[in-house]
């Protein structure tokens, strides 16, 4: 069995139904989450666990990519969507009686504010950042900055606009036409509505997050080594780091 599909095995056994309608649906949100986890699995082990501060935790697809990264690794996942944080308590139970998770229900700006300055080495997230109205997301960055350790490291996999709006476009329109290939058949015209609804929100002008105007937002909150890789379509990896005092 491929490493993709054992990836894939263990997510459809734990997190089941979601997983596998996302995959379906949207395939680029499940590699994010997967691409996330491996990040993570990169980073230098340290003489205690590893802290990772998750932003927008959901249902726990990408929280599992991130416990399954490193075996010395802790997650404090943040999520104030209480329907979608209780499934990833119900699935993700074994990993919070073994004392590597934490739960949050705060917003991601009060939950961070609440963290103390430079004690966490990761911050991972996907598909949150793009959610937020652009003043919102500054003051977020700027608290992710502040939280972070030094040579500590912000992960997310997202939604990054293209700089070149047409072409942007163009990909957003193959995306619609997917959603409704996919959907129609099942008859499922309402997760239809609310992925359209979703998507129109993502588009808009006060959430789009434009790719150089991202990397931009990350270098004046003082982040350096600024990434972005394993772009598909309209999604990418982006990373950076903190630098060391």
């Amino acid at each position: 069995m491929s490493t993709q599909s054992q990836y894939d095995a263990l997510f459809s056994s734990i997190i089941g139904k979601d997983y596998d309608m996302l995959h379906l649906i949207c395939p680029a949100a499940t590699e994010m989450s997967r691409l996330v986890g491996a990040a993570t699995r990169i980073y230098p082990d340290t003489h205690e666990p590893l802290q990772v501060l998750e932003l927008g935790g959901g249902t726990g697809i990408t929280t599992l990519a991130l416990l399954t990264a490193k075996e010395q690794l802790q997650v404090y996942s943040i999520d104030n969507e209480p329907t979608m944080q209780n499934q990833a308590k119900q699935r993700l139970h074994a990993w919070v009686d073994a004392g590597r998770l934490r739960f949050c229900g705060d917003d991601a700006l009060t939950a961070l504010q609440n963290v103390a300055s430079e004690s966490v080495d990761v911050v991972a997230s996907a598909y949150t950042l793009h959610n937020f109205l652009d003043s919102y997301r500054q003051q977020v960055i700027k608290e992710i900055f502040r939280v972070l350790k030094p040579n500590g490291q912000l992960i997310n996999g997202d939604r990054y606009a293209l700089d070149d709006v047409s072409l942007h476009t163009r990909l957003v329109q193959e995306e619609i036409s997917h959603y409704f290939k996919v959907l129609i058949p099942m008859d499922r015209f309402d997760l239809l509505e609310q992925w359209l609804v979703h998507l129109y929100n993502d588009e808009s002008e006060n959430h789009v997050m434009r790719e150089t105007a991202a990397v931009q937002q990350l270098s004046a909150a003082g982040f350096s080594a600024i990434e972005v890789s394993h772009r598909n379509t309209v999604n990418a990896l982006v990373s950076a780091v903190k630098p060391a005092n």
